[in-house]
């Protein structure tokens, strides 16, 4: 695809998924612009241009929408082939393995996290979404291993789909009360590098404190606290 011209990210300053895309398309150099959606009044762009989900993030390219975040991340290195470093490695075998793990970090985490943040507090969901989470964050820290980052030496695909999850750590620790800094110390210290050594991480992710202010915000809409 030729140039970057027309092209709109709907996203939620929150969303894992959303940020996902702004990491890959500020990883990119492709010029955008960010359309912030109300997730509880979704406006009529975002339910037209995602009309089974109703969900962030979307990528209008020239008005066409490209729905769901490892899609979009796919869509992103394969549109914009020519800018930029790719997030998914040449090699099919290494392609295939990346997929895998971005594939487990959809499965798990978002099964486990609305387990704690849109429980009442105290409910046992809580605690069980607080043991789900950390088997999930092991499991990942043990694929990441010595490794600086999930594919090697640069950021990859499985990072950008992990790491836009790290804002929500402190989240998840202040309402089920765990550390993941103690449960997870190398996924802690990949996550920090994450941010240090990529500037299009940086720029992508939300404060955790906003964060958590917001989802403190969602839980008293919804009579959870």
């Amino acid at each position: 695809m030729e140039g970057s011209k027309g092209v709109v990210l709907l996203n939620c300053f929150v969303s894992p998924f959303g940020n996902r895309v702004r990491i890959a398309l500020t990883k990119k150099g492709v010029e955008h612009e960010v359309t912030a959606e109300n997730m509880v009044q979704k406006s009529a762009l975002l339910l037209s241009s995602n009309p089974v989900h109703g969900k962030v993030p979307v990528l209008l390219v020239a008005g066409k929408p490209v729905c769901e975040s490892l899609v979009i991340l796919e869509f992103i290195d394969e549109a914009f082939a020519t800018t930029g470093a790719q997030l998914l490695p040449a090699d099919a075998y290494a392609r295939a393995h990346a997929r895998f793990w971005a594939a487990y970090v959809d499965t798990k985490i978002p099964a486990c996290a609305p387990k704690i943040w849109q429980s009442p507090t105290g409910a046992p969901a809580v605690e069980e979404g607080k043991k789900e989470m950390l088997v999930a964050l092991k499991t990942l820290e043990a694929e990441l291993g010595d490794k600086a980052y999930f594919g090697g030496e640069a950021l990859g695909f499985v990072d950008v789909a992990l790491v836009t999850f790290a804002p929500w750590f402190l989240t998840y620790e202040r309402l089920a009360g765990f550390s993941v800094a103690e449960e997870c110390p190398v996924l802690t210290a990949w996550a920090a590098r994450c941010a240090e050594e990529n500037e299009c991480v940086a720029k992508s992710l939300p404060d955790p404190e906003a964060v958590f202010q917001f989802v403190g915000g969602m839980r008293k809409h919804f009579g959870l606290e």
